[in-house]
């Protein structure tokens, strides 16, 4: 049977007792000893929830105290401990729901009182929150518009360089273009000068002309 834990009592701990197996014919009888389980006490649920005091869930087949794991050491009492365990964390949460609401209709006036103080509390803080979030987002917004204002500031820059370079490209081609012409002008005033010479030429051995092919 299991040894109920003392009141007051910290710790649930079983007795090391013996086991038979029992058999018809048997020449040798085994003894087997079953190892005394120390388990840690689970606080009432009237403890606030902000004080762990269940702590860790045990594991069945490893409990704590033992360094061996066996199967031989799942007893009822570390499903127990879970189960309670689990009970006062429902219980907890419970009351932690039910007491958010129960204060500033059900509570004195203290609690009333501190109720609307920590309300107070809670708006102020999201009043400041909020500033700091609309400071923040102008600021974002301010940083956005001179980065929006820059990046213009660059292209324009930049459609101006292309300007300045494609006006620079096109009056050298046209300056190209202009020597060539020139130099054509010139080689045909220098042809035709020269065709004029060979006719005058031409002119002088036979002045008739009969072809009328010289000028």
């Amino acid at each position: 049977m299991l040894a109920l834990p003392e009141p007051g009592s910290k710790r649930m701990s079983l007795p090391c007792t013996s086991l038979t197996a029992s058999g018809r014919v048997s020449a040798t009888r085994r003894t087997f000893t079953s190892t005394p389980l120390l388990l840690p006490k689970v606080s009432q649920a009237v403890i606030p929830l902000s004080v762990n005091q269940w702590g860790q869930r045990i594991n069945p087949l490893h409990p704590p105290g033992v360094k061996r794991r066996t199967v031989s050491l799942e007893t009822f009492a570390a499903h127990h401990h879970n189960q309670q365990r689990a009970v006062v964390m429902r219980q907890k949460e419970y009351n932690r729901y039910h007491q958010s609401w129960q204060r500033p209709f059900y509570g004195s006036v203290a609690e009333k009182e501190e109720y609307r103080r920590e309300i107070r509390q809670l708006l102020k803080w999201q009043m400041s929150q909020q500033r700091e979030s609309q400071r923040y987002a102008l600021f974002n917004r301010a940083k956005e518009g001179e980065a929006a204002r820059e990046a213009e500031r660059q292209a324009t820059l930049q459609d101006l360089e292309k300007q300045i370079a494609r006006s620079r490209f096109l009056q050298a081609f046209r300056d190209e273009n202009k020597k060539l012409m020139e130099i054509q002008w010139k080689e045909k005033r220098l042809a035709k000068s020269l065709d004029s010479l060979r006719e005058r030429e031409l002119l002088q051995y036979n002045p008739i002309n009969w072809s009328c092919t010289l000028k």
